[in-house]
């Protein structure tokens, strides 16, 4: 389909965080509670990604909600950093907007399903609950804004260290699958 390009494996997935946000677990003195913070609010905030595990690349927007538009946002977005001579295959869920008619999906990428109910094969849910455990969890969001800038900040300090993509999104069965 594309012989002269070369074949890189995305996976994608979509994490909603917000106000209302995770308890992780906390170190305390023996005899004594650990207290963490946890909101009540109701802002949320998404985080529309796709890692390379091989290649440790991670790209992403942050949307308000997610639907048909937001996703092809993305893929607009994400097909400009595809170098001319790599053809992408992309890896998702089966969420309804990955499946609706008006997805328009760049000629540099090919989708592909996986099954259903199989989120432990997807390697960017390790990522997400990285950003959960080390940067959103146990916090406390003014407001919206503030839940966008913790976003980026979490996105920069972690995604955009390749070889944090590369050990948190390893996957086994993924090694060696292109190019071989």
């Amino acid at each position: 389909m594309h012989p002269t390009k070369k074949l890189q494996v995305f996976f994608q997935d979509e994490a909603r965080f917000g106000q209302q946000g995770t308890l992780t677990r906390l170190w305390a003195r023996r005899g004594q509670r650990a207290t963490a913070l946890r909101q009540t609010q109701y802002d949320y905030l998404y985080v529309i990604g796709a890692v390379c595990p091989e290649t440790g690349q991670a790209e992403a927007i942050m949307a308000s909600h997610v639907n048909t538009d937001v996703m092809n946002a993305f893929f607009r977005e994400f097909s400009q950093t595809i170098a001319d001579d790599v053809h992408v295959v992309m890896i998702w869920d089966g969420a309804g907007f990955h499946r609706s008619r008006r997805l328009q999906i760049p000629s540099n990428i090919t989708v592909i399903p996986l099954p259903a109910y199989s989120p432990e094969l997807n390697p960017i849910e390790n990522l997400w609950h990285y950003l959960r455990s080390h940067h959103w969890s146990n916090r406390v969001y003014e407001d919206y804004n503030d839940l966008m800038r913790s976003a980026i900040d979490a996105w920069r300090a972690s995604a955009l260290e390749p070889s944090i993509i590369k050990t948190v999104c390893n996957a086994n069965y993924t090694n060696g699958a292109v190019n071989s």
